[in-house]
């Protein structure tokens, strides 16, 4: 967050109005997907109140040393370039296999036409290309990190 001025304010914005989170360490501050325009939707998508979910790969977050979400954790979310547009807080975090993502996810993820055949569309693209760089692919019973969270500011 250092570096960014507009999550930086953006935060300070919230801790003036919640004193109460005054001693939460600084939250991560990032964008949703791997390119601008999907990053630039899922941020509107979240500031509108749609997109409530996000789906992580565990394997990529192993294979990047990365830790699990956790529920309380606070996000900056930021459009491609950065330019901070609202906080989230995890509500939830819960470890399934991909082939068990049901319809009702998927409309919390936001995305699209919010169908469960657009989600798993988009997702296993994602995947594809993230795991790619360590020479693995997804399966339909690899383990996927659901994530749901509230717009908070």
């Amino acid at each position: 967050m250092e570096n960014n001025k507009s999550a930086k304010n953006l935060w300070g914005d919230y801790l003036d109005k919640h004193l109460e989170d005054a001693f939460v360490k600084d939250p991560k501050v990032e964008h949703f997907c791997d390119n601008e325009k999907d990053a630039n939707e899922c941020a509107t998508l979240v500031v509108k109140g749609i997109k409530k979910a996000t789906t992580h790969s565990l394997l990529g977050l192993q294979l990047r040393n990365e830790s699990l979400p956790k529920i309380g954790d606070f996000r900056i979310v930021t459009d491609w370039s950065g330019q901070a547009k609202c906080i989230v807080r995890t509500t939830a975090v819960k470890l399934k296999p991909l082939f068990s993502i049901d319809e009702s996810y998927a409309q919390k993820e936001g995305e699209g036409d919010k169908s469960l055949s657009y989600w798993r569309t988009t997702h296993v693209d994602y995947y594809t290309r993230e795991l790619a760089e360590f020479k693995r692919k997804p399966t339909d019973s690899m383990i996927v990190v659901c994530e749901e969270f509230e717009k908070v500011f």
